[in-house]
């Protein structure tokens, strides 16, 4: 009791004590609450791994194991269910005909919880007896269709004498749907589908009507977000020719055009299918690359070092409308600055194209300063590339005694294209790439001789293994990489160094620095020769963590070229060694640890990039 006249800080006190005591038993109760309870049953399940799996994941009756006060008697009711819906699940991995039992157990001990036990023996799997594809539409009737007929039937997902399950029947429906709209008939659909089962047979008779509505041609583009650049721009980047024949591959391509372009960041070109079947337009969706930007690097690898960079867009340059990148760069051993101005496409997708680089590095045992002036014509496609130019070259050469430089120069004309044949960029896991360039020209100066030089080179991806995927990641790929060169011209002609060769560094014969590998004169000193030859194998395979293929890969390799004044003085230098590979969200990233036969000594290699 509170007396009258007692001060208030004690006031306080006193009620706070009394507030405590009445509190307390309530706030015991609160934070020591009684043990949870354990799961309502365990299930087991005695089946074969593969409906194990699938039941343990799907089973209904799981859902109620955490109810830690599920009564026997709601338990029971459930069990019946559980049997229907374990019928149900087996039937999708084409068992229609199982025997199942199951019960309820009571638990090892009084403390254990209750078991319930699921016993499956699934019986013969049902396979398919026939396949009925029909088509109905202009497709039935078409002439020029009946390869398309053909290859949808050929390549049907699930034929007969294969093992019928719910997962194959629907890719199979799906697959013959894509090969439908995808190529002329975008408005196709699956018109019936039926799977009639014999459970006393085992066996499916499977029936898929494929309805193709009228077949489409292309009409005009209808392009949206555009301010800086014209239609006219996107048509002829798109190429997409009027009244062709509509394929989603097409279309397909034409985006990816788009956006390697560099004038788009985005695009997504669709058909509507609204309009008029021979001419339907295709709306074309774009956002723009800003007009002009600025991006600055900071790099690093082991042949050059340290990189600093900086690089300039301007997608319409004043007055020319052409696009100018130019570029800074500088290492520990090699400063550059360059520009490529392009011009728009024309209507067959050719673009002139004007380049100007200033470059100093070591070449060999010498300091090259380069000037490269190039003028010409290039034409891009998905799988090739054109280009035929006039190139001058200057280059002046200071040996490592710092005597007087030499001096050449030379102009000439070439020609040169590239082939790509990949399954994926800039990952890819087969295919194969192959390049040629040819010119020919002549020197400059008081000693006018002329030369021819041509380089080819070839990159190729085999996947190992059998014919299904998992073997074959399971063996992983060779990578086969060669290159040859030559340039003709009289012994003593004064040919500026950039046109001849050096090998050695991270993308050619690893065990060796960049441009180590040439030629060696009385001296000692090493410069570029006027042959090449180089060759490459290496073995990837995925690195593997619980039992799933991981973005990363090991690679053993052996690598081996040479560089000459003559094809009988080529002798080849051999590097071998170990790597790892990983699909980095910027690109392919590749570490080596090579060793160098010729020098005897490891090199650690790094690469960022996919280039061919």
């Amino acid at each position: 009791m509170i007396r009258p006249g007692t001060p208030c800080w004690t006031r306080w006190l006193l009620a706070g004590a009394l507030l405590l005591r009445v509190c307390a038993p309530l706030c015991a109760q609160t934070l020591d609450p009684p043990g949870t309870p354990g799961p309502a049953f365990t299930l087991e399940i005695e089946a074969p791994a593969e409906v194990q799996a699938l039941l343990m994941r799907h089973l209904e009756l799981q859902r109620y194991r955490e109810l830690g006060d599920l009564l026997d008697g709601e338990l029971d009711r459930l069990l019946p269910e559980a049997e229907q819906d374990a019928q149900q699940l087996l039937a999708t991995l084409g068992y229609f005909s199982p025997e199942i039992r199951i019960e309820r157990k009571a638990g090892r001990d009084a403390t254990a919880p209750r078991v319930v036990l699921l016993r499956v023996t699934p019986g013969e799997a049902t396979v398919v007896r026939a396949v009925h594809l029909r088509f109905n539409g202009p497709i039935s009737s078409d002439a020029t269709a009946q390869a398309q007929r053909q290859q949808i039937e050929t390549s049907w997902a699930l034929p007969v004498g294969k093992r019928f399950t719910q997962n194959d029947w629907d890719e199979a429906k799906r697959q013959a749907l894509r090969q439908l709209t995808t190529l002329r008939y975008a408005s196709g659909q699956l018109l019936a589908t039926q799977a009639d089962i014999d459970s006393v047979t085992h066996s499916a008779e499977l029936a898929v009507t494929l309805e193709s509505g009228p077949a489409y041609q292309f009409g005009a583009l209808q392009v949206n977000g555009l301010t800086h650049h014209s239609t006219e721009l996107v048509t002829r980047l798109a190429h997409l020719a009027q009244g062709a024949d509509y394929t989603q591959t097409q279309l397909t391509q034409a985006q990816q055009r788009l956006t390697e372009s560099g004038y788009f960041d985005s695009a997504v070109i669709t058909l509507d299918t609204s309009g008029e079947p021979q001419a339907a337009p295709l709306r074309v969706q774009v956002r723009e690359t800003p007009l002009q930007k600025l991006v600055l690097g900071v790099g690093a690898s082991t042949d050059t070092g340290m990189r600093l960079s900086a690089e300039h867009t301007h997608n319409q340059v004043p007055g020319i409308g052409w696009r100018a990148i130019s570029k800074l760069a500088l290492d520990r051993n090699t400063q550059t600055l360059g520009t490529e101005l392009t011009a728009p496409p024309d209507a067959d997708n050719w673009r002139w194209v004007g380049a100007l680089l200033l470059q100093r590095e070591p070449v060999g045992s010498y300091e090259v300063g380069s000037q490269h002036l190039r003028l010409g014509q290039r034409q891009t496609d998905t799988h090739i590339e054109r280009n035929y130019y006039l190139q001058f070259d200057r280059s002046d050469s200071v040996p490592i005694d710092a005597s007087a430089p030499i001096l050449a120069q030379s102009v000439s004309a070439n020609y040169a294209f590239t082939l790509r044949n990949f399954d994926q960029l800039p990952f890819p896991g087969k295919g194969w790439g192959m390049g040629l360039e040819v010119g020919g020209g002549t020197t400059l100066g008081s000693q006018r001789d002329p030369f021819g030089r041509i380089v080819a080179r070839g990159l190729g991806y085999l996947p190992l293994g059998g014919n299904d995927t998992a073997s074959t990641q399971r063996a992983g790929r060779l990578l086969l990489r060669a290159q040859a060169g030559a340039v003709l011209a009289r012994d003593n002609a004064p040919l500026p160094s950039t046109e001849l060769f050096l090998a050695g560094g991270d993308s050619s014969v690893r065990g060796y620095a960049l441009h180590a590998l040439g030629v060696t004169l009385p001296d000692g000193q090493t410069t570029a020769g006027r042959y090449l030859s180089l060759g490459s194998v290496e073995w990837q395979r995925p690195i593997v963590f619980n039992n799933q293929p991981t973005e990363w890969e090991s690679a053993v390799f052996i690598d081996a070229g040479a560089v000459a004044d003559t094809p009988r003085e080529l002798r080849a230098r051999v590097g071998y060694g170990i790597g790892a590979r990983w699909r980095s969200p910027v690109g392919p990233l590749q570490i080596d640890l090579a060793y160098g036969v010729a020098v005897q000594r490891f090199r650690l290699h790094l690469n960022l990039g996919f280039t061919f």
